[in-house]
């Protein structure tokens, strides 16, 4: 499995991207032109698999730009660092426990709430 991550920025009317760590670079006239550029650049280092990539404007002059290859599939760019998500149906397998827990907070959270007093009162 291979991440490419870019840092990309916008001037003049085009877009540049260099690669966070490693030589990548690429620039283009448009951000989809200069994503398509990456996949490829990034896919003809590492061709292992599916693609996955995610885009993110931190302002609206630079993104980061994040390649994924392998790994199973579905991915994004996620409180600063990347999380790849199950595939098929793992995903499916994944939420039920998911739901099981969420019902036992309901429940706990039920519990809680039939004390008999208020502790704003």
């Amino acid at each position: 499995m291979g991440v490419f991550t870019f840092v990309c920025r916008s001037s003049s009317g085009g877009w540049s991207a260099k690669q966070l760590e490693g030589e990548i670079e690429s620039s283009a006239s448009s951000s989809y032109e200069l994503q398509r550029k990456l996949v490829h650049a990034a896919a003809a280092c590492d061709s292992s698999g599916g693609v996955t990539s995610s885009f993110s404007l931190i302002t609206p002059n630079s993104a980061v730009f994040q390649v994924i290859i392998g790994g199973g599939g579905g991915g994004g760019f996620v409180g600063g660092g990347a999380a790849a998500a199950p595939a098929g149906g793992a995903a499916a397998a994944a939420e039920a426990p998911a739901a099981e827990e969420k019902k036992k907070e309901e429940k706990e959270e039920s519990e809680d709430e039939d004390m008999g007093f208020s502790l704003f009162d």
